[in-house]
């Protein structure tokens, strides 16, 4: 990170998902040849967080890790399951709890579920004094009154994945929270709001990410024949973003650069 040409850090990847399986080396290599020198792999059911570090493992100075429980599994898991969790964090590879927070969009687990983990995670934050990765659909109130309550516990928070509201993002802005973006931003249909407010974003809580395998960049040219998002992409997503706020990719660089070692601490 003191290098005088910082590498990207793409701050959200979720490299265990199984459309990585057939090429996941070759994926990891191909980042770090488009200058993504670093990736942070989501965890997002202890399975996957277990399968994380031990891809982590593999590439001590490249890849490192959340571990937590996605709103989606929370019915899955127990409180031993949490434990664990909570004893991943001590894991040298390990940068942030999460991916947590609520999503009633779909409620594939019950909205008491997901805020009965949600608060364990919060609690495991503080306990392990590492920032949360969060994720939150259609649950802004709830998900804003619970990290209020708790934001003199945890240490600091990314909003994964931001595609919300001008309201919702100065809520999150007030909380000293960070902000990722991601390709959504890259899509003329439903990526214009996002457009409009990246500019928004003060220079010292941007961070960006690709979400792959999903959320493919819409305007990458030429086409990509899968649909499948990679790590690589994210100078194209770099780009688009320094275009909107008027900055230069190169200071952009910069910018994330610090954010990122301001934020995961390494």
């Amino acid at each position: 990170m003191e290098s005088s040409t910082p590498t990207w850090v793409d701050i959200g990847i979720n490299l265990t998902d199984s459309s990585f399986d057939k090429d996941r080396h070759d994926v990891i290599q191909r980042a770090i040849e488009s200058g993504v020198g670093k990736l942070i792999i989501t965890g997002t059911t202890l399975k996957e967080s277990l399968e994380a570090i031990e891809l982590c493992q593999e590439y001590p100075e490249q890849l490192f890790c959340t571990v937590g429980v996605h709103p989606h599994y929370a019915k899955d898991h127990s409180e031993s399951d949490l434990r664990e969790i909570s004893s991943l964090c001590k894991e040298s590879c390990v940068v942030a709890c999460g991916e947590t927070g609520l999503d009633f969009n779909r409620n594939f687990s019950e909205p008491e579920q997901q805020i009965a983990t949600f608060e364990a995670q919060l609690e495991i934050a503080h306990e392990t004094q590492l920032p949360l990765f969060l994720h939150e659909r259609d649950a802004h109130k709830q998900q804003l009154a619970m990290l209020k309550s708790h934001r003199d516990d945890f240490v600091g928070a990314v909003a994964h994945c931001f595609t919300g509201t001008k309201t919702e993002l100065y809520n999150y802005l007030d909380l000293d929270l960070y902000i990722g973006i991601t390709g959504w931003i890259c899509d003329e249909r439903r990526g214009l709001d996002l457009q409009k407010l990246v500019k928004d974003i003060p220079e010292q809580r941007l961070l960006l990410e690709t979400d792959a395998p999903y959320l493919i960049p819409r305007d990458i040219k030429p086409k990509p024949k899968s649909r499948r998002n990679l790590p690589e992409y994210l100078p194209h997503i770099a780009a688009k973003v320094a275009s909107l706020r008027g900055q230069s990719f190169e200071s952009l660089q910069e910018t994330v650069a610090k954010n990122t070692h301001q934020l995961f601490n390494f």
